[in-house]
């Protein structure tokens, strides 16, 4: 089992921007100190959901404040951007980075966020479909054009070029048509976030499962999984936890379905018309509680997700940071070896880079 770590750095309370992004850098820095493998970046834009508008920017900046942690986004909202230049920030990347990199890419759900660029959420799939075709062609090297429908490029040749092989690529999936479209592009799927619950995610894998029989993918594809994570021995503590993550929850939804409420740039966590009790959210889409019980949770997404990769969300909703990089040495000490992690270091005290974010 690989072990990640997610960061979406978002604020509630609207905190400074210097002071997200310095608990980002903290984080990475005591990710690799206590031996998780990956740090996953997600990109949003003009709320308090997510500071993080440019995830190659911070993993490049990342990359080079650590020396064995890999880097990755999650995701490139690829509608979003000139192709092109996604292909040229993925290179680059993955050349000051070498062997470190891992690229999620995904069409984006937010019509608040399309909307705002001057886009369409719809169009998005058109866009999508032929971004894809063109940063493939362009990490690929050399000379290229396309002649689609939206996009008609002539004969280029990015630079950089890739000086090793393509990044790993991985799609996020939160529907049927994105399984089926990543295992048909030969790529990994990352699944589940919040309100997701762990039944959506075992229809996805047995989906998954079909389409690879029915594909048959050149190399073997992976599946991982994301999950808020928060280990703690006080079960008042883990109830508490919970309904921090129900901010996020309540945000991504209100996003997704399209009745967000964003006053001044901050994020207004609009309740669904029915939500899941806390009981409920510690059972089926959360990770939160003693180790004991996240042990049990992890290896409940293995029996039926099949997982090989879990990425933990441990930085949810207004969380002290004091409390997420407690709960991450927890979870590196007391859950990852039951699952063949190696623990580099039992705390984060001492670790190279302390204070200087």
């Amino acid at each position: 089992m690989n072990f990640g770590t997610f960061l979406l750095m978002q604020s509630p309370s609207a905190r400074p921007s210097g002071e997200i992004y310095a608990r980002a850098v903290e984080m990475a820095q005591a990710a690799e100190h206590l031996g998780f493998n990956n740090i996953w970046l997600a990109e949003h834009h003009f709320s308090t959901y997510g500071y993080l508008s440019r995830p190659v920017q911070l993993a490049t900046y990342l990359a080079a404040r650590t020396t064995r942690l890999r880097v990755g986004t999650a995701v490139i909202v690829v509608p979003l951007h000139h192709p092109l230049v996604v292909a040229e920030e993925i290179a680059t990347l993955a050349l000051l980075a070498p062997g470190r990199v891992d690229i999620g890419l995904g069409r984006g759900y937010q019509h608040y966020e399309f909307e705002r660029f001057g886009l369409e959420l719809e169009s998005g799939r058109a866009r999508w479909e032929e971004s894809v075709d063109i940063i493939l062609r362009a990490l690929a090297g050399g000379p290229f054009s396309y002649e689609g429908k939206l996009y008609r490029i002539p004969e280029t040749t990015i630079f950089p070029a890739l000086e090793g092989p393509r990044p790993p690529i991985w799609i996020t999936a939160q529907s049927p048509d994105s399984v089926e479209g990543a295992v048909r592009r030969g790529f990994n799927v990352l699944t589940g976030g919040f309100g997701v619950p762990v039944e959506r995610m075992a229809e996805f894998r047995r989906l998954f499962d079909r389409m690879v029989a029915e594909v048959k993918p050149e190399k073997p594809l992976s599946v991982g999984v994301q999950r808020a994570v928060y280990v703690t021995g006080s079960l008042a503590d883990a109830r508490a936890a919970a309904e921090e993550a129900r901010w996020n929850m309540r945000v991504t939804l209100s996003l997704r379905h399209h009745y967000e409420r964003v006053e001044d740039g901050r994020a207004v966590p609009v309740p669904a018309p029915t939500e899941p009790d806390v009981d409920d959210l510690l059972d089926r889409f959360l990770v939160i509680g003693t180790p004991e019980t996240c042990i049990r949770q992890i290896q409940r997404l293995q029996r039926e997700v099949g997982i090989t990769h879990f990425n933990c969300s441990f930085w949810f909703g207004d969380l002290a940071q004091a409390r997420v990089l407690r709960s991450m040495e927890r979870f590196a000490r007391e859950v990852m070896p039951a699952f063949g992690g190696q623990v580099l270091h039992s705390d984060i005290s001492g670790r190279p880079g302390d204070g200087a974010a």
